[in-house]
């Protein structure tokens, strides 16, 4: 029992083991019941899967304002914040990439839940190394600072950029490298097919994998932008990594829904822009007035993001939804095994 007391990454063993439950408990229970077969998942459902992941994300938060102290709870709910709504545009390019390679809506979840185990073990490393920096070198932060002020105007800039899925870089190189079966195979990763010149069976991967892939590098490049700015709240890697994870797992089960309606929040990206810009100068402006105080970053954050949303949807009040369902995969080629 002393071992669950003892300090790992600033907390004691028992809390992470604690958090690490929690997490495998709703997997589990999201893939072993509420999602055992392939399934289209439609927007009544989403929302009420995601509004269960912020409860569970808000009671989490609860405890650790109550046991931390409402510094602690107060830099959580900002970094749960800041996460969830930088991840809506996560949302909008991932929309994207199942378009573009025809994932039908039932094959969808098993992406993004498979994606998810890959966020969880990357938010880790990205965060080890970030709290590893800071803890040696404390002008780490302001690099992370002068980072997101940067972001926050390119993000400004280039609100209205639409993403060009087809000359992705990484999806070239993907298809360049791997033997990628032309069609799906119902929710299969890789098959056996021939191969066509020896015709002898080989592994191939189908475009479900190619989507998997796409949706673990975007994951990436947005936590370059996320990581930082929770690091800018807090330098407590257990608040940075719970807020991190907590926020992610919401997002996923919210997709369904967002994806319908990201048209209507058109305007959110300059909020966040906004968002970034503050944080990044709030590291310059500890040493000019003090550190601004955990529960005036929430507020700010909290009223900017706001102000985003209800001017996105005054805005585009009357629109139609505006992303297509993706078509439906063709049928499987004859003569491959799905595995």
């Amino acid at each position: 029992m002393e071992l669950l007391h003892l300090p790992f990454v600033g907390k004691p063993a028992w809390v992470w083991l604690a958090f690490v439950a929690v997490v495998v408990a709703l997997l589990a229970f999201d893939l072993g019941v509420l999602h055992k077969d392939d399934k289209e998942i439609g927007v009544r459902e989403s929302l009420f899967l995601s509004g269960g992941y912020i409860g569970m994300a808000v009671l989490f938060g609860a405890w650790v304002w109550w046991y931390f102290g409402v510094q602690s709870g107060t830099e959580y709910f900002t970094g749960f914040l800041i996460e969830k709504s930088l991840s809506m545009d996560n949302v909008f390019v991932i929309a994207l990439i199942f378009t573009y390679l025809a994932i039908p809506r039932q094959y969808q979840h098993r992406v993004l839940f498979w994606g998810i185990l890959g966020v969880i073990v990357l938010r880790a490393i990205m965060i080890g190394l970030g709290a590893a920096l800071i803890s040696q070198f404390s002008w780490v932060l302001y690099l992370f600072g002068a980072f997101l002020v940067l972001t926050g105007i390119k993000m400004w800039l280039v609100a209205d950029h639409m993403p060009d899925i087809a000359n992705n870089p990484i999806l070239k190189f993907l298809r360049k490298h791997l033997r990628v079966t032309p069609t799906l195979h119902g929710n299969a990763f890789f098959v056996q097919a021939p191969d066509p010149v020896s015709g002898k069976p080989v592994r191939w991967v189908t475009p479900l994998f190619l989507a998997l892939c796409m949706v673990e590098v975007i994951d990436l490049v947005f936590a370059v932008d996320s990581v930082p700015a929770i690091f800018a709240i807090t330098n407590d890697p257990f608040i940075v990594y719970t807020s991190n994870i907590f926020a992610i797992l919401g997002l996923r089960a919210l997709y369904f829904a967002l994806a319908a309606m990201i048209h209507r929040f058109k305007y959110l990206k300059y909020a966040l822009a906004m968002v970034l810009v503050f944080i990044g100068t709030k590291i310059f402006l500890v040493g000019i007035i003090g550190k601004i105080p955990p529960v005036v970053s929430l507020s700010v954050t909290f009223g900017l993001i706001a102000g985003g949303v209800i001017v996105s949807l005054w805005k585009t009040r009357g629109k139609q939804l505006a992303l297509d369902k993706p078509r439906e995969g063709p049928a499987d080629r004859p003569g491959a095994t799905s595995y």
